[in-house]
């Protein structure tokens, strides 16, 4: 019970309830202290986003390079690829059911905010897209140069970020997001979009299964082999993703599952499933992109363009292959991809992060099992270009 209420989904939880009945209950002089202290906590995630970019894409380049080999780069190819593919199909599916879903777009009868008590403003240390081109030619040039000494000062600040991360950010966002749930439900917007909340969940859960069964026939008509051989192995690893929201936590018992099957070769499994559960975050790429969409039509009147969702879901596979496979790692990592792209206030920020969170277990379970299925495409890769089966190293990732 004690790990249960110490866990990121209950407080998540608890925030979003105890929000939800301070904002029906606070009165307005009240509600001026909330309004700051969401602000200057949105301040704070905001200016946090350029260094969680860095520390993550950068890092996990120079790992990637490190390790180069045809192999490797056919793995990171179709991760990549199954994850802007999921968003794109999440996209399409969001421009042909969103429309039709119970969002009530209109600020009619709602109360307005009052305005911050003082505004404490934390500017970010460079824009978001600086960081991003920052991340990849630091990453990419220590590699080419294989610059130990960069490569190891990238290492150890992906650590520090990781920390600020896990000992800030995470504490701090249940506090953000029970704010932003007290704003909301002052204005009166929760009564009028619950049902919303509830349809996009299990949109996005029906999404994962659809991805799942194209992933495996793909890999099965492929490889030439039985991708249920795969698959029906895969249940103890969905369940732990499930409880562990996180693709790290679940390696161990993913690697067991895969090794237990006859059609993928072992040396592929060794190599394969560590990797992808570094940079195979389809489920969660599926969601967010479902999510934004959702959000933005709900807070902001109008879906992005078809445009902003084509170069939001292509930058998106990139900061996929940079997350961490940890809870929210996926969210967290593209935060600056939701702000600098589809331009998402404080207020969208803060709901994209609470709804991601409750339903990540399902996105982390995704993944891990959408794994299976690309290493049954290296095994047939492999196959295909007479690449010996041999006992390869797991990359250090």
């Amino acid at each position: 019970m004690k790990k249960l209420c110490n866990s990121l989904p209950f407080r998540l939880l608890l925030g979003i309830a105890v929000g939800i009945i301070c904002g029906l209950v606070f009165p307005e002089s009240v509600m001026k202290v909330v309004v700051t202290l969401q602000y200057i906590m949105g301040q704070l995630i905001t200016f946090c986003v350029p260094l969680i970019i860095i520390g993550f894409i950068a890092p996990s380049i120079t790992k990637l390079g490190a390790n180069a080999s045809r192999l490797l780069g056919v793995a990171v190819a179709i991760a990549y690829v199954s994850s802007i593919c999921a968003a794109f199909m999440s996209t399409a599916a969001g421009y042909a059911l969103i429309p039709h879903l119970s969002i009530d777009t209109s600020v009619a009868g709602l109360k307005e905010l009052p305005g911050v008590v003082f505004q404490l403003d934390i500017p970010q240390i460079m824009p978001v897209m600086s960081a991003l081109v920052l991340s990849v030619l630091l990453g990419l040039a220590a590699t080419w140069t294989k610059s130990g000494r960069t490569i190891d000062l990238l290492a150890e600040f992906q650590n520090i970020v990781l920390d600020i991360v896990g000992k800030i950010i995470i504490p701090v966002l249940p506090f953000y997001i029970a704010a932003t749930f007290c704003n909301l439900s002052y204005q009166g917007m929760i009564t009028r979009q619950l049902p919303a909340f509830l349809q996009i969940i299990l949109i996005v859960m029906a999404g994962h299964y659809i991805w799942l069964a194209v992933l495996y026939l793909l890999a099965g008509a492929y490889s030439g082999k039985n991708p249920w051989e795969v698959l029906r192995h895969y249940g103890p690893a969905y369940l732990t993703a499930v409880g562990t929201m996180s693709s790290a936590a679940t390696l161990a018992v993913a690697l067991d599952c895969a090794g237990k099957s006859e059609v993928l070769r072992k040396d592929m499994v060794s190599f394969g499933i560590p990797l992808f559960a570094n940079i195979h975050l389809c489920g969660s790429v599926l969601t967010e992109v479902f999510f934004c969409m959702t959000i933005a039509k709900m807070l902001y009147g109008a879906i992005p363009s078809v445009g902003t969702m084509i170069l939001f879901c292509l930058l998106l596979g990139i900061f996929a292959i940079g997350a961490p496979g940890v809870p929210g790692g996926t969210v967290m990592a593209s935060l600056g991809l939701i702000t600098g792209v589809l331009l998402f206030k404080n207020d969208g920020t803060a709901l994209m992060l609470a709804i991601f969170a409750l339903q990540d277990s399902f996105g982390t379970a995704c993944n891990v099992t959408g794994d299976g299925a690309l290493t049954l495409m290296l095994t047939g890769y492999a196959e295909k270009h007479g690449i010996r089966n041999e006992d390869l190293k797991t990359p250090a990732l």
